[in-house]
């Protein structure tokens, strides 16, 4: 079940991608000035570290979910907060210039730098954060493992709390 979510969605973004690169080209025809930045060929890794991170995530929330019914309303709540979380709406500098209190938030959140990449690969705004990538990157691969084992620990028993 997660996986076919989280492959479901890539279809998705491929689609909105795809629009994206259309508006982008025409954009340019028109005369705006846009930067193609040379990290761009990273982007596809952005996307498989999403991924990664989603079917992880997924597979803990599928585990728990299972058991504790009333988990899914708490993963709605959090989903709604991690948006603010992840530094969709204003870079990573900006919070630590306006509110540097609460600045560890958004940094201690792996997702944060890979949008702030992906802001600067197809924007050319701010910077690549390779350590914050490193980062995201380790917290994936232990969040991926932990979910598969959980999952895979939890799954024999789905149909009997289902």
């Amino acid at each position: 079940m997660p996986i076919s979510i989280v492959i479901s969605n890539l279809v998705k973004f491929l689609i909105q991608f795809v629009i994206f690169i259309a508006f982008y080209i025409y954009y340019y025809l028109k005369g705006a000035t846009l930067n193609i930045n040379e990290y761009i060929f990273l982007f596809p890794i952005l996307i498989l570290i999403m991924g990664f991170l989603g079917l992880g995530i997924g597979m803990l929330i599928s585990s728990l979910v299972t058991k504790y019914r009333d988990f899914s309303y708490l993963v709605s709540f959090g989903v709604q907060l991690l948006m603010y979380v992840s530094a969709v709406m204003y870079p990573i500098e900006l919070i630590a210039t306006k509110i540097p209190s609460y600045a560890w938030v958004v940094k201690y959140n792996p997702l944060a730098y890979v949008i702030e990449s992906a802001r600067f690969m197809l924007l050319d705004v701010g910077d690549i954060p390779f350590f914050g990538l490193i980062y995201t990157l380790v917290v994936t691969v232990i969040v991926f493992f932990i979910g598969l084992l959980i999952f895979n620990k939890t799954e024999k028993n789905f149909i009997d709390t289902v």
